[in-house]
């Protein structure tokens, strides 16, 4: 069984839905970035990881910031890779999924791509622009190394498309639950989201269907009935809040966690 799909198991029999995290790779330097990584993994079940990109198509304001800092100081490709191998040899290690845009992956090419994530232990890959079927090519690559690839689907997502993006899935699915960049306030109510969310499960109950977009400590609880919920904007406001008050962001964004933790246990 795969680390994703045991992190889904434990937190079933506890009870409760998967806490994702996710915060950008060198933010605010690559230092700080892995004590993070390190320091949330005492409450977050599995860690998403951003590459610092300058055109972020899908992410708000919040992660925007995150990722202009971290290459502001200068983070490339390898030191993401860098990050993520040290904290998988790390005691506390979690799952690790990385998240990034096509193009990167392009230029650094496919297969090249892939036997690095492999080579430092990545569990996941999640490309935001590269919408299914397209995928299929570089999903069925990363499946031959056991890495995870995670479809996205959306409010939009038609019955018959999302049958098929759910039949192709590996260890999860992420649904984004509303029509917006990350970080914006929940357009949605909770209500509305977990009715169309038993809609996409009824698909296949076998499948790991996670809810991400909008997630705060505000709305956390009333959506614990998903088998996992991300949050990230949350967690990249408070590097951004934490530098300009000159406090360690490390301390701050683990409260954070901490907190998010119990409200979903």
């Amino acid at each position: 069984m795969s680390l994703i799909k045991s992190a889904f198991k434990k937190a079933k029999n506890s009870k409760r839905p998967v806490l994702l995290t996710y915060t950008v790779a060198g933010d605010n330097n690559k230092k700080k970035s892995l004590e993070i990584l390190k320091s949330i993994s005492n409450y977050a079940d599995i860690c998403e990881v951003g590459f610092p990109h300058n055109t972020p198509i899908a992410d708000g304001g919040k992660i925007q910031s995150s990722a202009y800092r971290a290459l502001k100081n200068g983070i490339k490709i390898k030191d993401v890779f860098s990050i993520v191998e040290n904290f998988k040899n790390s005691k506390k290690a979690k799952p690790i999924i990385l998240m990034g845009y096509y193009n990167m992956i392009y230029q650094y090419g496919d297969n090249n791509f892939i036997n690095t994530c492999k080579k430092v232990g990545v569990d996941g890959l999640i490309v935001v622009d590269l919408p299914y079927p397209e995928n299929k090519k570089l999903a069925k690559k990363c499946k031959k190394k056991n890495i995870s690839f995670i479809q996205l689907i959306s409010p939009t997502t038609s019955p018959s498309r999302m049958k098929k993006i759910i039949k192709d899935s590996h260890d999860m699915v992420y649904y984004i639950s509303m029509l917006s960049t990350t970080g914006g306030k929940l357009k949605v109510s909770p209500k509305k989201i977990l009715k169309r969310y038993s809609k996409i499960k009824k698909i296949d109950q076998s499948k790991n269907i996670v809810i991400g977009f909008g997630i705060t400590e505000k709305t956390i609880g009333s959506l614990k009935k998903a088998d996992g919920l991300v949050v990230g904007s949350a967690l990249c406001n408070e590097i951004s809040k934490s530098i300009k008050k000159r406090q360690n962001p490390v301390t701050n964004v683990t409260n954070i966690v901490k907190r998010l933790r119990n409200k979903i246990s």
